[in-house]
């Protein structure tokens, strides 16, 4: 006699979401971080940054990708959450064993079928140094002509080993 299969995945998706909602106060009143924060940080799994840094749902944006880069996407979403929503700081958060370190963006195919000449760049943003990674993309964004001279702007590596964060070394 077979085991019987688990539930498709938005069926179990669909009943977490009834529990959720059973069990839940509600989601926030207001759009607005009551931080005023924004954190940009990688999609890696094993980071939920809002308990990383002693925050609760409410409290800040968050904006995910790949490295915890600063894109052409990323400074967009920075704008909105900065000219609409009010946030008055940022922080890029990448983390220690990040896949996007050394990643060679040749590596990556399209779907079968499809030819790499046929579609346009892909931006992959790979890393070779964290350290250089995370001041370069704090750079991009103090230089931005998009985001205000007055938003503080902060960087730190999370150690994905310990949960720590360290801050990165300054020249």
């Amino acid at each position: 006699m077979s085991e019987p299969s688990a539930p498709p995945l938005i069926e179990r998706l669909l009943a977490a979401n009834r529990r959720y909602v059973a069990a839940s106060p509600g989601l926030p009143d207001s759009p607005v971080p009551s931080e005023r924060l924004v954190i940009v940080t990688c999609m890696d799994v094993r980071i939920d940054p809002l308990p990383l840094l002693g925050l609760r749902l409410g409290s800040a944006h968050v904006l995910r990708n790949a490295g915890a880069r600063v894109t052409d996407d990323v400074i967009r979403s920075l704008v909105i959450s900065q000219q609409v929503l009010g946030t008055e700081a940022v922080l890029l958060l990448p983390h220690t064993g990040c896949g996007m370190l050394g990643l060679d963006p040749g590596s990556l195919q399209p779907r079968p079928g499809v030819s790499k000449g046929d579609l346009p760049p892909l931006e992959v943003h790979p890393m070779h140094d964290l350290q250089t990674s995370l001041a370069q993309d704090l750079e991009t964004l103090r230089e931005s002509p998009w985001i205000s001279p007055h938003v503080q702007i902060y960087g730190l590596i999370l150690d994905i080993g310990t949960g720590s964060l360290i801050a990165p070394l300054t020249s």
